[in-house]
């Protein structure tokens, strides 16, 4: 109503201003027949505008009014697709490629760093320069579930998924062997998620990729225990500080299983201070392949092992693992000992960050292969033990995406005794000959992660 008052208002000043502005320019004679005129023209004026101010908002205000309610509209509907999209999830993409060059001091004629038998895991060549692995992790996540699809190549993606050479045909197809991890969680609840596929073992202090791991070179525990797991497990969240993982899968490292037993994965986590972790891993399983009339013999594989780790201050990270395993019976296919012969180790960590890029660690390791249950052997076949020390450098550059690893590793194994024992040893020498106890190496590893 004030607004209405207050145009009605200005009309009739305009009114007024007209007619004086009128008188002062027109003749003072046709005054009067000139005033009538504008009577009317001033009457048919009001009208018009008081026609117009009947209406609460002209077209110009109802226009401006309608883009602000669109405008309110649009932003409702980016709100509401904001969420959308927040329910529907987010994928991302990430990944990394490493290469590395290594110097053997022994200068071993097959420019080999594996020894009488498996002393490295990835980092077996030396003498030129090697491309590690190269990784391609897809993963989708929304409030209720993940799917992760983690693709590796190259040489160490071929050792590291040895057990996945055999496609679904049965024939030696190849694209199994690409699978590093593909798996599901389902996040039943905010405390418990189930987890389905391929992904890799809870086992052990280290990983397959390098960006992850302090060292580059794998220990002897990571080289001598599972990589990867095909089956189901559960997680259970307590609290913060609390959770327990039980599962079944099939036989260690294979994509497919030989016998009809399923293992028993479980992982305990606690947290009991801050920036300590301490993980309890198990594993118990039969490896065996079935006998003639198709039945699983009596066997077992079990590794009880133990994963910590505590951040002492900004700048020193400490960490232990260690492992106690059993074995009895076949393993695979490739034979066993008739009672149960157990073997194991011990890795000690420390690492200390000097500055934003530079950090420098060391690791120490004993592992103990003395009844020959496990991979590491010497050169006539027999079990052996090991200590390893390594130092390793890692300069963080490009903005984090780009690690820099100088490393050097000795590794001093139990020396084959008696007479003609000279060339059975451990190690090669220039001339082609096992007749070194020990082996150092000095390298300097790449890692790209994106």
């Amino acid at each position: 109503m004030k607004k209405y008052l207050k145009n009605e208002l200005k009309i009739w000043i305009f009114i007024k201003i007209n007619q004086s502005l009128y008188r002062k320019t027109k003749p003072h004679i046709t005054h009067l027949k000139q005033n009538n005129i504008m009577k009317k023209f001033n009457l048919l004026v009001l009208c018009l505008f008081g026609t117009f101010l009947a209406f609460p908002k002209g077209n110009d205000e109802m226009k401006a009014d309608g883009k602000k309610e669109e405008a309110k509209s649009e932003t409702k509907a980016e709100v509401k697709k904001e969420e959308g999209e927040e329910k529907k999830g987010a994928f991302t993409f990430s990944g990394y490629i490493d290469s590395y060059y290594i110097g053997n001091f022994n200068r071993p004629a097959s420019r080999s760093n594996l020894g009488a038998y498996y002393a490295r895991a990835f980092d077996q060549k030396s003498g030129q320069f090697s491309l590690g692995l190269v990784q391609t992790k897809m993963q989708y996540s929304n409030d209720k579930s993940d799917v992760v699809v983690d693709l590796a190549f190259g040489p160490n993606a071929d050792l590291g998924n040895y057990g996945n050479v055999l496609g679904a045909l049965g024939s030696n197809t190849n694209t199994a062997l690409a699978i590093k991890q593909a798996y599901f969680n389902w996040k039943a609840s905010s405390k418990f998620t189930l987890t389905a596929g391929q992904f890799g073992t809870h086992i052990g202090y280290e990983v397959i990729d390098a960006p992850v791991n302090f060292n580059y070179s794998l220990s002897n525990l990571f080289n001598n225990g599972p990589f990867y797991h095909i089956g189901v497990k559960g997680t259970y969240a307590f609290s913060d500080k609390v959770s327990l993982m039980l599962g079944l899968v099939n036989n260690v490292d294979n994509l497919n299983d030989n016998n009809r037993k399923k293992g028993l994965i479980s992982q305990l986590f606690l947290n009991p201070a801050k920036g300590w972790n301490v993980y309890l891993n198990f594993i118990n399983s039969n490896e065996a392949s079935p006998d003639a009339k198709g039945k699983t013999p009596d066997a077992h594989y079990r590794v009880l092992d133990l994963t910590t780790s505590f951040q002492a201050t900004d700048k020193v990270l400490v960490g232990l693992n260690a492992a106690y395993g059993s074995q009895k019976g076949d393993y695979q296919g490739a034979g066993g000992p008739t009672s149960a012969q157990t073997w194991g180790g011990a890795a000690g960590y420390f690492n200390v960050a000097a500055s934003d890029i530079f950090s420098i660690g060391a690791r120490y390791e004993y592992f103990d292969n003395s009844n020959g249950v496990r991979a590491l052997l010497n050169k006539k076949g027999e079990g052996t033990s090991v200590n390893s020390l390594t130092l390793t450098g890692n300069f963080t550059l490009a903005d984090g995406h780009l690690l820099i690893k100088p490393e050097f590793r000795l590794d001093a194994y139990k020396k084959v005794a008696g007479a003609g024992e000279t060339k059975n040893q451990q190690f090669e020498d220039e001339n082609g000959d096992f007749t070194k106890s020990s082996q150092s190496t000095l390298g300097l590893a790449f890692i790209y992660k994106f």
